[in-house]
């Protein structure tokens, strides 16, 4: 049998199991928090039941031992459907597992995958402090060594989900005498342990998706370090790499809400006078030239999956991916608010409305979140094209002769 007719069989029985058991699913639906977490992790155990979580990694790391057509096949189909999942599922699943995987032991993998695969644990990102973002190599965050344990003590921000994560993924500075890129270790931290408490952030939506996280004293076993110690910096640009290559919020196309072909179909049942939004020539401009950007990051990230699966990981260009989808993700949030021309006010019966202003404000936040546009620039500009560098005082400078 061709490769095709395997993929085509795969694809109707993905259809067929999919039609079963994400029924419920079919349309968008609300959940409170905590029961999207729940909801979550019950459908990871159904598709793991079924063979169909992490499709191609190994059966010993909780996956199906599948191949990566049939994983692509898969992610297509599901994107038919509303299925639950939040920011803990993809850390676990994309950023952790490729740390570990990466950097880490075949044990570790098998360990952390499993349960992570099964949607026993999720996980949150425990990089960001109050002055280490664009600058995560700043970090002050420090782990000493006590026999086969490590005690942490600082503080982490900007910690998506971490109210709702069994586990994270944790930087922290273990040796403060070299220069600060080098001194960094990565681990796995318990959210249960002792010592992590977990505060969080009201958001400008309302919500509290961000939280601060502080370490006081928390016991970390050796065996719980990915990769040798002082070599967190190559683990981070593992983590960091792999969520830019999979964002999926402008790439995803379709017709899914939020696509082009959605918006198309927006203004098309949009009222003006004499006709529709659609017989504008600046919308279906701004429509032409949105389709143009999703079609190039669907394209270019098939290009990067294929890449990263065939064992070259994420190269420097994966910093478009981000750095495009994010702007296309806020102007056409923008354009929904033009579109049914308001500008925030919304009256109480206007849940649609709402959801549409909540959705551009966080679109704001992806501007920032997962490596900032300006420093998305800088390392196309270096990386890439391979123009000069920034001018830095603290190159080679032990980090605790730093003057901050």
């Amino acid at each position: 049998m061709s490769d095709h007719a395997q993929d085509e069989d795969y694809r109707l029985e993905v259809r067929a199991w999919l039609a079963e058991n994400a029924a419920e699913y079919a349309e968008p639906r609300e959940f409170p928090e905590a029961e999207l977490v729940a909801r979550s992790k019950a459908w990871i155990r159904r598709k793991h039941e079924a063979g169909y979580s992490a499709i191609a990694e190994p059966v010993a790391a909780g996956g199906a031992g599948g191949t990566s057509r049939q994983a692509a096949i898969f992610e297509r189909e599901e994107a038919r459907y509303h299925t639950p999942t939040f920011t803990g599922v993809g850390i676990g699943f994309a950023m952790t597992m490729a740390a570990i995987k990466g950097h880490g032991t075949a044990q570790q993998y098998e360990h952390f995958g499993t349960l992570t695969h099964r949607g026993d644990i999720t996980w949150c990102q425990l990089f960001s402090e109050p002055a280490a973002g664009s600058d995560l190599a700043g970090l002050r965050t420090r782990a000493v060594k006590d026999g086969d344990n490590w005690v942490v003590n600082g503080q982490k921000v900007w910690s998506s989900w971490a109210h709702h994560a069994d586990w994270g993924i944790l930087i922290a500075r273990t040796d403060p005498t070299v220069a600060k890129h080098k001194g960094l270790t990565f681990f796995l931290v318990d959210m249960k342990s002792p010592g992590v408490e977990v505060r969080p952030i009201r958001q400008i939506t309302g919500k509290s998706d961000f939280n601060e996280t502080f370490l006081t004293d928390v016991v970390i076993p050796d065996a719980n370090r990915i990769g040798a110690e002082g070599e967190g910096w190559a683990c981070c640009m593992t983590v960091l790499a792999t969520e830019r290559g999979r964002t999926r919020s402008a790439r995803a196309g379709g017709d899914r809400s939020g696509s082009v072909r959605s918006l198309v179909r927006q203004a098309a049942a949009t009222p003006r006078q004499g006709g529709s939004a659609l017989d504008s020539r600046a919308v279906r401009a701004k429509l032409a030239r949105w389709y143009v950007r999703e079609q190039g990051l669907k394209n270019f990230g098939k290009r990067l999956d294929e890449q990263a699966r065939s064992g070259g990981g994420f190269p420097a260009t994966v910093a478009l991916v981000k750095l495009v989808s994010a702007t296309l993700l806020q102007e056409t949030h923008a354009f929904l608010m033009d579109l049914d021309e308001y500008a925030g006010a919304f009256s109480s019966d206007a849940a649609d409305r709402e959801e549409v202003f909540y959705q551009y404000l966080w679109s704001s936040a992806m501007r920032i979140a997962g490596g900032a546009d300006e420093v998305l620039r800088n390392q196309l500009a270096e990386r890439v094209l391979g123009m000069p560098g920034e001018m830095r005082a603290d190159k080679g400078v032990p980090f605790n002769e730093l003057p901050y």
